[in-house]
């Protein structure tokens, strides 16, 4: 139903005019898949900007997650590599082709070609829940996306983004924004090559696997910060019972390869996360080098223990100076922040 809406539109729309959804409250059964570089914006319509009632916000282990009005679900995981690629799993995709959003394996994952043109240069999704339903269990059935963006820009305002396994992918040449969200999973469920910034939202666990991040740098020519930066946001257990088994058990990430960079910056770390911060891919495996930065700067919480993180030899804590070149989403999209929507902020410092 969506996705005709979205089919519709790409071919209406031309040059950077803007084409707008407007979602009626339902549960919607569809993948979506967004492939046209015309700018598109998806309005989930919601009582909550009209209240200030900020969806991530209103979050705590104490009370029910906050679901918006409009729904959109799918069914499916990876497990035991059922499809070729972790893509086909994907409850919404902005890419502009299919290779394009390809996560492959290996230290660089799927060799995208070249002349593989930029999708959607300013994707927008507000007050939207895309949730991955296979997952719906007390342990991770294989990856299993809700989001996936690759080679496009796209910003999530008052959305959620729900599974357990690699809940979000963001790929090569991909930015993605998020304010005022929740995305909830259990192992590795941010994970990808691009480049996401979460921002005064909520990572909610669901249980404890591996680690929350897992991000793969690749070696690329294209000027790029690489990396998942989580700034002034939350991390806290899906729930009170959840709460009670994974007490200081849950790494905030892991290195997918050697060249991870990730950084929680100001932000409430709950008493779910392990001591030391991060950890290693593995005994047998660390994957650590001089190039990995898998790293805290002001964060605080009964999770955050500066001691323990220092003593890891895998967490770095940050000096203003050092958290200096990856504060602000202009700083890590170089600039590149037109696409963001500057309105939803309560002018908030920095762009």
């Amino acid at each position: 139903m969506n996705q005709a809406a979205i089919d519709s539109l790409a071919t209406s729309t031309t040059g950077n005019s803007t084409g707008y959804i407007l979602i009626a409250p339902g549960n919607y059964t569809e993948q979506l898949n967004v492939t046209k570089s015309a700018p598109l914006t998806l309005l989930g319509m919601s009582s909550r900007p009209w209240t200030d009632q900020a969806s991530a916000n209103s979050t705590t282990t104490n009370t029910p997650t906050p679901a918006n009005e409009v729904q959109i679900w799918w069914s499916a995981a990876n497990h035991d590599a059922v499809f070729a690629d972790n893509v086909f799993t994907g409850v919404l995709t902005v890419g502009p082709t299919l290779n394009a959003t390809l996560t492959g394996s290996g230290p660089t994952g799927f060799p995208v070609p070249d002349d593989t043109p930029y999708g959607c240069a300013d994707f927008r999704a507000y007050n939207i829940d895309f949730r991955n339903l296979n997952e719906n269990r007390l342990f991770s059935n294989g990856p299993a996306h809700a989001v996936g963006v690759s080679r496009a820009n796209a910003g999530f305002y008052s959305c959620g983004l729900y599974s357990w396994q690699d809940t979000l992918y963001v790929g090569k040449l991909g930015n993605a924004y998020f304010y005022d969200t929740i995305i909830a999973g259990q192992t590795d469920f941010l994970y990808g090559f691009g480049t996401a910034y979460v921002e005064q939202s909520v990572l909610s666990l669901r249980g404890c696997g591996g680690g929350i991040t897992a991000w793969k740098g690749t070696n690329t020519t294209a000027a790029n910060k690489y990396g998942v930066y989580i700034a002034r946001s939350r991390v806290l257990a899906a729930n009170e019972t959840v709460a009670g088994k994974i007490k200081g058990k849950c790494a905030l990430g892991r290195p997918w390869n050697a060249q991870h960079r990730s950084i929680f910056m100001d932000s409430y770390l709950g008493a779910s996360v392990t001591p030391a911060g991060y950890v290693r891919w593995s005994t047998a495996e660390p994957r650590v080098d001089e190039q990995t930065l898998m790293a805290t700067w002001a964060a605080y919480g009964p999770g955050y223990n500066e001691t323990a993180e220092r003593g890891s030899n895998v967490t770095r804590v940050l000096d203003d100076e050092q958290v200096r070149p990856y504060k602000y989403p202009v700083d890590v999209f170089l600039g590149d922040v037109g696409w963001i929507d500057q309105s939803v902020l309560h002018g908030r410092e920095g762009a």
